[in-house]
C-alpha cells in the first residue's frame, strides 16, 4: 500500500500530514498529487468525501514554500462555490501548512470588505474566495490576478447549478495562460466538460469512482408517504421525519436533514426543537456569522440535529456524521449523491434515509437512475389510523343523533307549558329580527309597508290635483 511518504511531498508537508494522523493516501489523492507535483493540470473526478480537498492543498503548499507574495497580486487562487466550503478549504491550508510559512486570505461574502483589502494589501501566497467575491475586489480595483501561478476549482459541477459558470470563465480570463489548473468535481456535466476543454491544457484526468456513486460504507432507506388529506400533509410529514428518528435510537448520534426550499429548513428545525429535538437551520439567507454559529456546534457535538438547504450538501467534512435524512427528493439527481455523501465518510458506516411523496416520484426515478440501483422501500414507523369506511359512519351518526334528540325532550319536559309555548313566538320574532340584519337601510320593525303606506307627499297629492282639474 502506497503512503503520504511515497509521494514526494516536502518534509515539513509530511510533517504536517502525519500530525494529523493520517498515513495512507486516498484513491483521488494517489492520483492526483504526483502529476500536480510536477506543474501538470489535472481533472479529478471523485465523489464526495474521498478526500479531495487534501488533493490540491498538500501539492499546492509544497510547490509554493518557495517564493515570496507581492501586495495585491496572490500567487495562488482557489475558487469555491460556497462561504462554508471556502472556510473549510482555508482550515485544511492551517492544518497542513502550519510547518511552512505562508500567507493566506479568504473572500467571502458577509465579511467586511476593509478587513479583506488589508489583507490582500500585505500580499498572500493563497487566496481562497467564492467567485462572487473575488470579482467584487477586482472590480473595485484592490485586486490583480496577474501573479496567479495556480488556479483550483473546486466543486465545479456545483458551480454551475448555482450559475457561476460565467463568472469562472471572466476570473480564468484574468489568469495568465502559464498557470496550473487543478480542476475537481464529482460530476461532468456537458458545460463543464467544454469548460475543461477551454481552459485546461492536456490535463491528467483521474477518475476514482464511476460518477455520481454512493458510498459502499452509507445504508440506503426510502420511506413512502401519503397524507390523509391536503391540509394535513406538511404536519403529517413532519410527524414522519420525528418518527424515523426515534426508530433509529442512540445509533443516531446526529444528522443532516436536508430540505429543499429554504422556508421549509426553517419551519422544520422550529418544529423540531418545538417537540425537544436539539435542532438549528444553516442556509444562504442566514447571517455569515449565525451560519458559522451552527456549523461549530454541529461539528462540536453541541448540535445534535443540522437542518440544511443544498448550500451544506457539497463538501462540507464533518466526519461523524452518522445519519442524513432527506426530507425532500432533491430536484437534481446529483444532488443525492452529495447530500447522502455527508456520511459514511473516510470508511466509517453511515445510514441515510429518505421520505418520498407521490409528487416526488418523478425525482425519486431520475435518482435511482443515477446510482443504476432501487433503494430500499421501508414501512413507515407512524402507526396505521383505521380506516373510516361508510358503514362505520352511519353507525356513528346513528348513536349520535338520538342523544341530540333527548336533550331537547328532557329540557322541555322540566319546563312549564307557558314557557315552552311562547319559545316558538320568541324563536320567531328573533328569526325576524335576524332577517332584517344586514339589509339595506339598517333594522327596521316586522309591520309590512304596503306601497309607500298611509301617508301621502303633499308633492304628489298636488300633481294629481292638478291633472283632474287638468
Amino acid at each position: 500500500m502506497i503512503k503520504f511518504s511515497d509521494l514526494k511531498l516536502s518534509p515539513k508537508v509530511l510533517k504536517a500530514v502525519e500530525e494529523t494522523g493520517y498515513t495512507s493516501p486516498t484513491p483521488i489523492q494517489e492520483g492526483a498529487i504526483p502529476p500536480a507535483l510536477e506543474g501538470r493540470d489535472v481533472l479529478g473526478i471523485a465523489q464526495t468525501g474521498t478526500g479531495k480537498t487534501a488533493s490540491f492543498t498538500l501539492p499546492m503548499i509544497t510547490a509554493l514554500a518557495r517564493g515570496r507574495a507581492r501586495a495585491r497580486m496572490p500567487r495562488s487562487l482557489v475558487l469555491c462555490p460556497t462561504r462554508e466550503l471556502a472556510a473549510q478549504v482555508a482550515e485544511n491550508f492551517d492544518t497542513y501548512a502550519k510547518h511552512v510559512k505562508l500567507t493566506k486570505a479568504l473572500l467571502i461574502g458577509g465579511v467586511s470588505f476593509k478587513e479583506q483589502d488589508q489583507a490582500i494589501d500585505r500580499g498572500v501566497d493563497v487566496l481562497i474566495a467564492t467567485p462572487g467575491r473575488l470579482l467584487d475586489h477586482f472590480e473595485r480595483g484592490k485586486l490583480l490576478l496577474t501573479g496567479v501561478q495556480i488556479m483550483v476549482v473546486d466543486e465545479a459541477d456545483r458551480m454551475l447549478d448555482m450559475g457561476f459558470i460565467p463568472d469562472i470563465e471572466k476570473i480564468f480570463s484574468l489568469t495568465p495562460f502559464t498557470r496550473q489548473t487543478l480542476f475537481f468535481s464529482a460530476t461532468m456535466a456537458p458545460e463543464i466538460e467544454r469548460i475543461t476543454n477551454t481552459f485546461l491544457s492536456n490535463p491528467v484526468r483521474i477518475e476514482v469512482a464511476r460518477q455520481a456513486t454512493a458510498s459502499e460504507t452509507i445504508t440506503q432507506e426510502l420511506c413512502m408517504f401519503k397524507a390523509s388529506r391536503r391540509d394535513r400533509a406538511a404536519s403529517e410529514k413532519r410527524n414522519l421525519l420525528r418518527a424515523l428518528i426515534d426508530r433509529e435510537g442512540d445509533a443516531c448520534t446526529n444528522a443532516i436533514i436536508f430540505c429543499n426550499r429554504k422556508t421549509d429548513v426553517d419551519i422544520t428545525a422550529k418544529s423540531l426543537a418545538k417537540h425537544g429535538y436539539d435542532a438549528a437551520p444553516i442556509h444562504g439567507d442566514l447571517e455569515q456569522s449565525k451560519r458559522t454559529e451552527v456549523l461549530d456546534g454541529f461539528r462540536a457535538g453541541t448540535l445534535r440535529f443540522l437542518c440544511a438547504s443544498d448550500v451544506a450538501a457539497r463538501g462540507l467534512d464533518i466526519p461523524n456524521v452518522s445519519h442524513v435524512f432527506n426530507y425532500d427528493v432533491p430536484g437534481h439527481a446529483e444532488d443525492y449523491v452529495h447530500r447522502i455523501g455527508r456520511t459514511g465518510r473516510a470508511g466509517r458506516d453511515g445510514k441515510a434515509i429518505m421520505i418520498c411523496e407521490p409528487r416526488d416520484e418523478k425525482n425519486l426515478d431520475a435518482v435511482e437512475r443515477l446510482i443504476d440501483g432501487k433503494i430500499p422501500r421501508v414501512e413507515s414507523p407512524l402507526p396505521d389510523k383505521p380506516a373510516r369506511g361508510r358503514k362505520k359512519d352511519d353507525e356513528e351518526q346513528q348513536d349520535v343523533a338520538p342523544k341530540r334528540e333527548r336533550k331537547p325532550k328532557d329540557e322541555q319536559s322540566a319546563k312549564p307549558r307557558d314557557d315552552a309555548e311562547k319559545k316558538p313566538q320568541k324563536d320567531q320574532k328573533s328569526a325576524q329580527e335576524k332577517s332584517g340584519r344586514g339589509q339595506r337601510g339598517g333594522r327596521h320593525d316586522n309591520k309590512q309597508t304596503v306601497g309607500m303606506g298611509d301617508h301621502l307627499p303633499d308633492f304628489i297629492a298636488k300633481s294629481f290635483a292638478e291633472r283632474r282639474t287638468g
